[in-house]
């Protein structure tokens, strides 16, 4: 294949495999993933339709699950429709750019979601050691500079990684082992030097996930030792259970995130099964268990879903 300068890099067309390997059985596995993608939407507006119409979920803490459940539909809504397009066998191409705009929505949304779960923390940490102040702290003017400030930070710290890519030539090969586009996919075929893109990954996943996840660790060393202070054993069990979805949720980000990296970085010739496997999980998985926590998990979510549901049979039943 010839050698593609950077003004030809954005008419380029990768090709996306989808399962190699698998590929009669593609329209079964979408099927799981189909299903997996309707759970995780479904869930999420839910959250957002009770949260939106019930008077009684308008506090931070709910305004901060609002957040989440718009950064996991937002995560997955894009590399879904490719997913499906190459798992269906509609069309198996993407071009450069429009590859770029895959890669920077995914790891944009991925970056924003940690920086919510550390907001989220910090939500606990106020309601639980300094419960008096709870409404002044967290105003809602502050709960939405928090969510732009999380955005903008995550998409400003990828445009040079991103901006580097314009640059690349790829001359080996244009065929990417993933339904949907990676960064990591796609460093791995250029023919240029790409030092600056791995190392400033790697700081990026350091300095803004390991940061986050630092900042998760210190609110819950403070909220423990606020907790353990307390002298009832049922007043203790309260608060940690305030806690518990957030830190459900928080485990099912970062160890697929953490897994994926590493899989990325120290496990190239392992198989390549297994590179795909965990992609699907770090892409699918937090969008659907997170709202099936909150919404078991959280009485006041549990008990508006409930009453969602459950209405229009009281209404049938009562006519």
């Amino acid at each position: 294949m010839a050698t593609l300068n950077a003004s030809s890099t954005l008419s380029f067309t990768f090709y996306l495999t989808g399962i190699p390997g698998y590929e009669e059985f593609h329209h079964w596995i979408s099927i799981s993933f189909c299903l997996l993608y309707l759970v995780g939407i479904t869930g999420n507006c839910t959250i957002l339709h009770v949260i939106r119409t019930d008077l009684r979920l308008h506090e931070p803490m709910y305004y901060f699950l609002v957040m989440l459940s718009l950064t996991d539909m937002g995560m997955t809504l894009h590399p879904m429709i490719t997913l499906f397009r190459v798992l269906w066998s509609i069309f198996r191409e993407i071009q450069f750019n429009h590859c770029v705009v895959q890669m920077f929505v995914i790891h944009t949304f991925s970056l924003t979601e940690s920086s919510v779960l550390l907001a989220m923390a910090l939500d606990r940490y106020v309601a639980i050691c300094h419960p008096l102040r709870y409404a002044t702290i967290l105003t809602p003017k502050l709960i939405i500079k928090v969510g732009i400030a999380a955005l903008l930070r995550s998409a400003i710290s990828l445009i040079p990684v991103m901006f580097r890519l314009d640059f690349f030539t790829f001359c080996h090969s244009h065929v990417l082992s993933h339904s949907y586009c990676l960064h990591q996919d796609i460093i791995h075929l250029a023919c240029a030097d790409t030092k600056f893109n791995l190392i400033y990954g790697l700081v990026l996943i350091i300095l803004l996930w390991g940061l986050d996840a630092l900042g998760i660790l210190v609110s819950y060393a403070f909220i423990l030792h606020s907790v353990l202070r307390i002298s009832s054993h049922e007043g203790r069990l309260k608060a940690l259970n305030t806690c518990a979805s957030h830190i459900c949720v928080v485990l099912i980000l970062y160890v697929p995130m953490i897994g994926s990296s590493i899989v990325h970085r120290f496990a190239k010739h392992s198989s390549p099964l297994f590179h795909i496997f965990m992609a699907h999980i770090y892409l699918m998985v937090p969008p659907v268990l997170n709202s099936i926590i909150y919404s078991v998990k959280t009485k006041q979510i549990r008990q508006a879903v409930l009453q969602l549901f459950l209405r229009p049979t009281i209404s049938s039943v009562g006519i």
